[in-house]
Formats: C-alpha cells, structure tokens, sequence
C-alpha cells in the first residue's frame, strides 16, 4: 500500500508538502495540491485515519448510543442526525450494548449522543468531567460538557387528555406506561399526574406496567378484558408499539376499538394510518429529534454553552377515541 513517502518521491517534494496538500492546507498552491493529489489517486493512496486522528485529535466522527436497533423509531432519528454530521463532515456510527461505552473515555469518538438508560447518569458525568462531549435525550443532566434535546412530554400527554376528557370513556382510564427507570415514561406519568389533579379528576385511574414493546400492550389487554364491564373506557398507552399490542388482543372482539374503548398511543408511528380504527397518537418529529441532537453536538464541539432543547409534540386525532 502506497504511502506519503511514495507520493513524495513520485512527486519530488517533501513528506510535509504532501500532508499539507492531502489535508487542504493553504499553504499549498492549487496547481501543486492538484498535482500531489492526482499522483495520490494512481497510487491509490489511502490516508491513516489513525495516524491522522493522534495527530488532530478529532475523528470526525460522533457515536449515537441506542438501547437497539429496530423499528422506524430509530431509523427516523438517525437520518436526522446522518443529515446534520454529513453537511459538517462528520460520520455517525451507532453503538448498542455496554460495551461500547468505552468509546467516549478512549476518544474513539468525538462526541456522544445517548438515548440509551443503559447508561448510569453517574458514568455520564465521569465522561464529561473528563472533557468528553455529549448529548443526551432521555435525562435532565446539568455540566457544561453536556447538552440535551428533550421531548415536550407534558404538552403531549395533556394534549391527549384533553381530547379524551369529551369522550363518555374517560371516567374510565387505564395508563399504560414504560419501562421503570425510562425517563419519557417517567414524565409522561408525571404529566398524567398533574393533569388529572389540576381538573379534580373524579373517576377510576388504574395504572398498568408495561415494557414499550407490542408483547406488554397484550398482556395489559388481557388483564383490562378481565375487568371489562358495560361502561366504555380509556387506555392512554405511554407509545405506540403496545398500543399495537392492545389492538392485537382486542381485534375482532366486543367491546371494540372507537366504539367501547379509547385508546391513545404516543410517536405517531406510520402504522397508525394503518389500523383500523386509525390510531389516535401524540407525535413529534423524529427526524428534527436527531437533526437537533446532531447540531448541539456539534456547538459543543466547537466551544458553544451546553443548551437545553425541547421538540414540540401535538396529537393527531383519527378514530380510535369514542366521542
């Protein structure tokens, strides 16, 4: 494999020349960069990006900590943030599982965005106490190192509950909620909390556990099936996907869907146009989710103040409400 000493040789100047005219520098005339670097190509010249990396210090490449990989929620997400690196020439790699944490102390990366509660919030802090930049989406964290991009989760959840508080089936709601220790879903039953204590809220909560996956939103379906009576209900599911669960259980079945029973999800997945009834669901934009992550990553690494930022949320309404 051709190296810098090659090109050099080949072009008659020095070693430092060409790494000045690989790199840009305009130290470097154009007709002698043009030249170098058309020498580079027939040699077919591959730059050291570790050696260049020791060398500046920088990657220019960010890490996005998920917890996963699947579904349309994430790959949203990270076109949005793809779009924003690649205009500032940037690469985004995806990391999951703890072992990949690593990344951040080692400086394998130049900055971290993390949705991923794998993540001790304490780990976070060593990290940016180090001088390590990141931004996080789903914790409130206070350092100078470290921005976040959070969802608007109160205005989306009263959203919600306002429209189901027309509804003969709000005096009836079960809450569906995450994963324990999920910061979204911690403020989404927080919001709930708030909401129906503001209005003085006179009939029958119940709160169900569930994990955000299809599997808990069947699960919660069959334990609800079990105290059905006459009277119409309500099930706030806390996302989309166990609102996918719900509907599975209660397909083709009395009580049904719009007529008995209410049901609101959260993300406005593209598959809510999909079922049938439509699903009501609160939705935000993902791709600007990761858009706006990408950018405060970048505002940080170029010696910006840490920002807090918040992506609206609105409902969209379709027939899964009983009004």
């Amino acid at each position: 494999m051709a190296g810098i000493k090659d090109i050099a040789k080949k072009a008659g100047v020095s070693i430092s020349t060409v790494s000045y005219a690989l790199n840009g520098s305009p130290k470097i005339p154009e007709n002698t960069r043009k030249r170098i670097q058309e020498i580079a190509d027939k040699l077919n010249y591959i730059p050291n990006r570790a050696a260049r990396t020791l060398r500046n210090q920088k990657t220019q490449t960010i890490g996005v900590f998920l917890v996963n990989y699947g579904g349309h929620f994430y790959s949203q997400m990270i076109d949005g943030m793809n779009t924003m690196l690649a205009s500032a020439n940037y690469d985004l790699i995806v990391c999951c599982g703890t072992r990949t944490h690593h990344f951040i102390p080692e400086k394998m990366i130049d900055g971290a965005i993390i949705l991923d509660n794998s993540f001790e919030t304490s780990e976070i802090l060593k990290y940016a106490q180090s001088g390590s930049k990141m931004v996080v989406l789903d914790r409130v964290l206070h350092h100078p190192n470290v921005s976040q991009v959070l969802l608007d989760n109160k205005k989306g959840i009263w959203s919600a509950l306002d429209h189901l508080k027309s509804s003969p089936s709000y005096n009836t709601l079960y809450l569906l909620t995450g994963p324990e220790g999920n910061y979204d879903s911690r403020e989404r039953i927080k919001s709930v909390t708030m909401y129906l204590e503001e209005a003085n809220y006179a009939g029958k909560l119940t709160i169900l556990q569930g994990d955000f996956t299809k599997k808990s939103g069947e699960r919660a379906a069959k334990q609800i099936e079990r105290e059905l009576t006459n009277e119409p209900i309500s099930i706030l599911s806390m996302n989309d996907e166990m609102a996918f669960g719900l509907y599975e259980q209660f397909s083709e079945k009395k009580p049904s869907i719009g007529k008995d029973i209410s049901i609101i999800g959260f993300d406005n997945d593209i598959l809510c146009n999909y079922l049938s009834p439509k699903l009501t669901s609160v939705s935000y934009s993902k791709y600007e989710w990761g858009y706006h992550a990408a950018e405060k990553m970048l505002d940080l690494i170029n010696g910006d103040k840490s920002k807090i930022q918040m992506i609206p949320t609105e409902l969209v309404t379709r027939d899964s409400v009983l009004l």
